[in-house]
């Protein structure tokens, strides 16, 4: 058995674990609203864009919305289209989804890249919001499990995608003085 043979093999049998454990009426409607604020990073990017309009939170808009277009660059426009891996109910076409099916590939998860993106920058910037925001971020990534749309380890990759994205987005934001200069350019405004 190769190491793609093994990694399939585990991601269905989790999913199949979640589905067979945790598949709830009521727990449906909550993690379809979970997906559906987590789709194209909708409430990531809003939020970023919230954040601009206040001094105190401008830098971290910036920077979130940053964080959740580079993850997009690479996981979205390039490592989906390199890996072409289909989707858990194309694999298992038996499977009633709770949500439309959504189209594109399944590696990485875009979902919780984006979430992980912005709830990470957050997090970095404000442990205040960042905590809840993480929090949701989880709750949009097992949406993409129980809601059958994403195999555990795209959405794995996909959070340690956008982590590294939002890590690195600090970073330079801090090592090439972007984050002084924004404060100074704020200070004059003042």
């Amino acid at each position: 058995m190769s190491f793609l043979d093994a990694v399939n093999s585990v991601d269905l049998t989790v999913l199949e674990f979640i589905q067979n454990t945790f598949r709830y009426a009521f727990l449906d409607h909550i993690m379809v609203a979970l997906s559906y604020m987590g789709e194209a990073g909708a409430i990531w990017i809003l939020s970023g864009i919230v954040m601009l309009f206040f001094k105190k939170t401008r830098l971290m808009g910036v920077m979130a919305l940053t964080a959740m277009a580079t993850g997009y660059l690479v996981g979205e426009l390039g490592i989906k289209n390199l890996v072409c891996r289909p989707r858990p109910f194309v694999v298992v076409p038996d499977v009633v989804l709770n949500i439309a099916p959504p189209s594109g590939y399944s590696f990485p998860s875009g979902h919780s890249c984006s979430s992980f993106a912005a709830a990470t920058v957050i997090f970095l910037c404000d442990k205040r919001y960042g905590i809840p925001a993480l929090v949701l971020a989880s709750l949009i990534a097992i949406s993409r499990l129980y809601n059958f749309v994403h195999f555990p380890s795209d959405v794995l990759c996909g959070i340690f995608l956008g982590i590294i994205c939002a890590l690195m987005t600090v970073l330079v934001y801090n090592r090439t003085g972007l984050s002084n200069k924004f404060n100074k350019l704020e200070r004059t405004e003042q």
